[in-house]
């Protein structure tokens, strides 16, 4: 109980830019260090040749499937726990918790199962040439034989920043990707496996984190708690914390229909041009998981402040992240637009179309990358407060309402820059549609906030 209080007098009294970056600043280093072992198992795996890390950049679309699936149940049960908190209502927060952590080992085991089953039709279907397909398959089937452990590590993980304790997520998340990390050399080079050394390194690596995540909650250094005595058939919460999982549906799910598409688009010029939007896919998401982490950390202090009725600190939480959020941005972006053509050639030494068609599409999506935190503070403004609705679309604009038509219709009008150009001006789009959005929902929290009893106002 002492426990539950003191978390709860840090959310709601300790001034907001100090609380946000203690909270981010973990959930930051956890998501750039995933986001680097990726960066790195598709360095290693591009040693193996064009072809292999085209397969990396089919398999990413499976994982960013399996990461929306996890995301799905663990934000959106996340979210409601974090406002449950900020009115003090342990119990019905700890249900959430137990039937929220089941829901995504049977939703992990039910995908697991189905891709297996269909393995090379479904690798085709995500783009895989002729050429690619072998080391596709042969990566995937390990990522789906951990996809329930994968989906209850991301529902552990979001459970542990939802309730403010992102330092232990980070650790739990570091460990994974380090093994990875680890690892990729050992199997891939030293014991000859090849693209399959890399596959079963990512999933030693996502065991590992799972078990350190676990043993934090059995070791009670966490609120929330599991019991089989909180499982519960009453199908309410369930509807509660998917429906409030749906913007991370939309956001990850379409992430993943969008890598399947660009592997399309890409495929049209060629191995060299799939193996050069993989990676550009990987160093930019490396920037965009960094981006997550941040608002991971502005996530919480929403939920617990909205939930405790102090609309001033949401409102001085969302003025902060953008604010931080676009400088940050704009720094990387410039940093990142110029050093491009030596990135690229650092992964493909020797292959001048890769590194081409590559420094190209980077530097495009460098060029908006100040675009991008007002997108993500909708969002995740909008899935902290409860309003999944207004959270799903505004998830769905920026890789699907544009995204989609745009990767379908430009290459055959502007051929490969078409295909580089699409996310950018989808990027572009979307903040212009959240501005409008998000600057409504903070006058209606004035409003709010004028209209509450004194004692509630901070």
């Amino acid at each position: 109980m002492a426990q539950t209080d003191a978390q709860y007098q840090k959310m709601i009294e300790t001034p907001i830019p100090k609380l946000i970056i203690s909270l981010a600043i973990p959930t930051m280093i956890s998501m750039l260090v995933t986001s680097i072992y990726n960066v790195v198992d598709t360095y290693f795996v591009s040693k193996l040749g064009t072809q292999a890390s085209g397969a990396v950049g089919i398999v990413f679309s499976l994982m960013a499937i399996i990461q929306a699936v996890g995301f799905t149940v663990g934000m959106g049960a996340g979210s409601a726990i974090s406002r449950r908190l900020g009115k003090q209502e342990d119990q019905p927060a700890q249900k959430l918790a137990s039937c929220a952590l089941l829901t995504s080992v049977i939703f992990g085991a039910a995908f697991g199962v189905f891709g297996l089953l269909c393995l090379e039709q479904l690798m085709i279907w995500m783009g895989a040439t002729e050429t690619i397909l072998p080391f596709a398959v042969d990566y995937a089937k390990y990522i789906l034989y951990v996809a329930p452990v994968m989906t209850a590590s991301f529902v552990l993980n979001n459970l542990l920043r939802a309730e403010g304790k992102t330092k232990l997520s980070m650790v739990g998340i570091g460990i994974g990707s380090l093994l990875n990390i680890a690892l990729d050399p050992l199997f891939i080079f030293v014991l000859e496996w090849g693209v399959r050394g890399a596959a079963i390194a990512t999933a030693f690596g996502q065991c590992a984190g799972f078990l350190v995540l676990l043993l934090f909650y059995l070791r009670k250094k966490t609120i929330i708690r599991f019991s089989v005595k909180n499982l519960s058939a009453d199908l309410s919460l369930y509807k509660e914390f998917l429906g409030n999982g749906m913007p991370s549906l939309f956001r990850q799910g379409l992430a993943s229909v969008a890598s399947v598409a660009l592997n399309h688009a890409a495929a049209a010029y060629g191995d060299a041009a799939v193996a050069a939007m993989s990676i550009v896919g990987k160093i930019f998401m490396m920037v965009y998981c960094v981006l997550i982490g941040f608002g991971q950390g502005y996530q919480p202090v929403v939920g617990y402040n909205y939930g405790a009725k102090q609309y001033d600190r949401v409102r001085m939480a969302y003025r902060f992240w953008i604010l931080a959020g676009t400088a940050g941005m704009s720094l990387i972006g410039v940093a990142l637009f110029f050093l491009a053509p030596v990135l690229l050639r650092q992964f493909v030494p020797g292959d001048e179309t890769v590194a081409s068609i590559g420094t190209l599409a980077l530097r495009l999506q460098c060029a908006v990358m100040p675009f991008l935190p007002l997108g993500i503070a909708c969002n995740m403004t909008f899935q902290a407060v409860g309003k999944s609705a207004k959270a799903a679309f505004l998830a769905a604009c920026r890789q699907g309402v544009f995204f989609l038509p745009f990767i379908w219709i430009l290459p055959s009008i502007c051929g490969v820059i078409g295909m580089e150009a699409a996310q950018p001006i989808a990027d572009v789009l979307t903040f212009l549609v959240c501005l409008p959005v998000i600057h409504k929902f903070i006058k209606e929290m004035r409003r709010m906030e004028d209209g509450a009893s004194p004692c509630q106002k901070h």
